[in-house]
Order: C-alpha cells, then sequence, then structure tokens
C-alpha cells in the first residue's frame, strides 16, 4: 500500500514530456520536428493565452500546431512560419513580443519597477545610516535631565 501509494505520488509529481502533441501530430523527419516543437513552444495558445501551442490541448493550438508543420514541409523557415502567423493573428500569437515602440511599455515596466525600487531603497539606506553615523546631539537642558536620571538610577542600585 505504501509503494502503491508513493509510485502516485511521484507519477503526478513528475513533468509530462509528451506535452500535448498526439503521435500522429509529429513530423517523420527529427529535424523538421525539433523545429515544429521549437517554434510551437514559442506561440500562444489563443484559447489558453498564457500557455504555448506545444503545452495546449484545445483545439486551435493542434491547428496551430499542425500549420507549423504544413509550413515547415512547404519548405518555409522559421521565421517564415512565424512571419506566416503574426500576419494571420497579429502579435499577440506570439508569447514573447517582439520588441517595438507598442510593446516598449510591456518590455521596459518590470526592469523600470525594479530601478525604482532599488534606487528607493539606497535613497533610503543611505539617509539612514547618515542619520545614524550623524548623532542626535542633545541641548544642554536634555543632557542635564539626562545625567539627573542617570544619577538617580545610581542612587537606586
Amino acid at each position: 500500500l505504501r509503494r502503491a501509494a508513493l509510485a502516485a505520488a511521484l507519477t503526478l509529481a513528475a513533468p509530462t514530456a509528451s506535452f500535448a502533441v498526439q503521435p500522429g501530430e509529429e513530423l517523420s523527419d527529427p529535424a523538421l520536428e525539433a523545429r515544429a516543437r521549437a517554434l510551437s513552444a514559442e506561440l500562444r495558445c489563443m484559447v489558453c493565452q498564457n500557455q504555448s501551442i506545444d503545452d495546449s490541448d484545445a483545439s486551435v493550438a493542434k491547428d496551430l500546431r499542425a500549420v507549423v508543420r504544413e509550413r515547415l514541409v512547404a519548405g518555409d523557415s522559421d521565421k517564415d512560419v512565424i512571419s506566416f502567423l503574426t500576419a494571420r493573428y497579429g502579435e499577440f500569437v506570439l508569447l514573447r513580443p517582439r520588441f517595438r515602440w507598442e510593446t516598449a511599455f510591456l518590455w521596459l515596466f518590470a526592469p523600470l519597477v525594479l530601478a525604482v525600487g532599488l534606487i528607493g531603497y539606497l535613497v533610503w539606506l543611505f539617509r539612514f545610516r547618515r542619520e545614524e553615523a550623524a548623532g542626535v546631539a542633545l541641548t544642554e537642558a536634555e543632557r542635564a535631565r539626562l545625567e539627573a536620571l542617570l544619577a538617580r538610577d545610581d542612587e537606586k542600585a
């Protein structure tokens, strides 16, 4: 029983190597199939949206995988296949959109937020250290009050 539970847990935890590509979809030429898989990993499933067509089981993803393989068999380069699909579906079909003026915000927002946060942290850190190093000088009245409190504590002890 323990072995069966362990085997079931390992099976569920292990990543699947098959993805969503069915055996009938695969090309007989291993080089073309490798190119098709690499391209499929870069293309977004229009239904799942955050999955590549290589990972998706949706029928639209299956159709797109077939189109990729048809184009490769026809002799298109990887760039031609990507151009064909972006002409048909737009930049949205790419999991990693190209850096262009329209997508600059997408590419630059995260590094910009990180840089602003880092600069803010460094400003806070240097200000804190400067205040700590400078110390706060006591006025004569504060110094006299402190000495009186310390003397009183010494008397109690």
